[in-house]
């Protein structure tokens, strides 16, 4: 232990552990929105990150590797009855140690920020955020025995560019599947909130990784030429191992769905209004939000009586959620802090569908849309620019167009004018041109 305390305190490891936690603090807190969601996206984020602090645990282990030949005293050591494996024993445990450390506190540091607004909290987040500390251990390892077999002092600075480049492609390589197994950054790329990775693909990095910790070790206890020809064995076992367990269907390679985080939250009262659970702490600043335009939306016959949070996502389209004319579905955004982004945006957003979600297969007319809306809402239209989350630009003859259209409706006995915008409704709904309609 004196000895390990010794590696503690002089060794590369409180270097590289300070300087890995810099670099992942530094990089989450330059993008809190990445990653304010919630549990999951948090170490889906801090996972990505890697592609920094992977190499950086390689470099560190390198640069620690060639300790002896920096100080000459390689030869000395060998010829001591000690075991190699016995003296490299504290720095493989003080540099893993410290820079696996190092990874979970990154994730500490995220999660107080989170704490009070994450809703929900995976368990798959464990075993994803352990294997992303073993993977770090694993190239400083990996490192130490490099550093030891080629202590050069360009090594270390090689190693880290060498390593961005692998982890890199390594994620983007194909058949998916290897990518999975090879790159420790593979499926941190966040397309929804209730995205996971699959516990098979978490296992089969572990034991790839663990196959590379394994071969820097033999190279880093090995005393001769032949012992360093067999260290490449351990990374080729789990390699082998890995790939045979590692799933080969894409709903779990390509951004699988954590079911429970999925699942919708509602209000007990009517009008009901649902989000899904991993935005459950929304709820109560959605629901007055969304009751609002349930209720503008009501001065139309046969309008949706409930809201809920959009689910769909983009690769399955064959998992799209059936139709129900009750429901009406809103995208839900989440700030930097955690809570409801844009919550203005939620009336307009409501009401501009006149209470018909769109599918994409059947023609929109915009003007004839807005105009109608606005005249339910009881003022002139606006751009959608700055109202629109996400609307950077539009035509000046869009916004021209539905305000002279709702100029007209204003002229009209309210009753005649609710007729007509009953009618574009009802249009819409029957997937008919609703051109004309507004203006006859």
């Amino acid at each position: 232990m004196s000895v390990l305390g010794i590696e503690l305190r002089r060794s590369a490891a409180p270097g590289a552990a300070l300087l890995a936690l810099v670099v992942g603090v530094a990089a989450l807190y330059l993008a809190p929105g990445r990653w304010s969601q919630g549990w999951m996206a948090l170490v889906l984020t801090t996972k990505e990150y890697t592609l920094l602090l992977w190499p950086l645990a390689l470099s560190a282990g390198a640069w620690q590797g060639r300790r002896e030949h920096r100080a000459k005293v390689g030869e000395l050591f060998d010829s001591t009855p000690r075991s190699g494996a016995r003296r490299m024993l504290p720095v493989l445990v003080a540099m893993g140690a410290m820079v696996g450390l190092a990874y979970l506190l990154v994730v500490v540091a995220g999660g107080a920020r989170i704490a009070s607004t994450a809703a929900y909290f995976p368990p798959d987040v464990v075993l994803i955020v352990l294997v992303g500390a073993l993977s770090l251990a694993a190239a400083t390892w990996l490192g130490l025995g490099v550093g030891r077999l080629l202590p050069a002092l360009v090594t270390a600075p090689a190693l880290a560019v060498s390593g961005v480049l692998l982890v890199f492609f390594t994620a983007i390589m194909r058949p998916d599947w290897l990518g999975a197994v090879l790159s420790p950054v593979y499926g941190s790329s966040q397309f929804y909130p209730f995205q996971t990775i699959d516990a098979r693909v978490s296992g089969a990095l572990a034991i790839w990784m663990g196959g590379l910790a394994m071969t820097g070790v033999v190279l880093l206890v090995s005393r001769s030429p032949r012992t360093r020809l067999v260290a490449v064995l351990p990374a080729l076992l789990g390699l082998g191992t890995a790939t045979a367990i590692v799933p080969r269907d894409q709903a779990a390679l390509i951004a699988p769905i954590d079911p429970v985080a999925r699942a919708l939250v509602c209000t007990d009262d009517a009008p009901r209004v649902c989000v899904t659970r991993v935005n459950a702490n929304v709820l109560d600043t959605l629901t007055p939000l969304a009751r609002e335009g349930l209720a503008v939306l009501s001065k139309l016959p046969g309008t949706p009586t409930q809201v809920h949070e959009d689910r769909r996502f983009y690769a399955a389209a064959g998992d799209l959620p059936l139709r129900d004319d009750d429901i009406l579905t809103v995208t839900v955004r989440i700030d930097d802090h955690g809570g409801l982004a844009h919550p203005a945006a939620v009336l307009p957003e409501i009401v501009l569908s006149l209470g018909v979600d769109s599918t994409g297969e059947c023609p929109r007319d915009g003007v004839v849309e807005r105009a109608a809306a606005y005249y339910l809402l009881g003022r002139e239209p606006v751009s959608d620019v700055g109202v629109i989350p996400g609307m950077v630009s539009e035509d000046p003859e869009v916004n021209a167009e539905a305000v002279a259209l709702w100029r007209g409706l204003r002229k009209l006995p309210p009753a005649e004018a609710t007729s007509r915008v009953a009618a574009v409704r009802a249009a819409i709904v029957a997937c008919r041109d609703t051109a004309g309609l507004l203006s006859r």
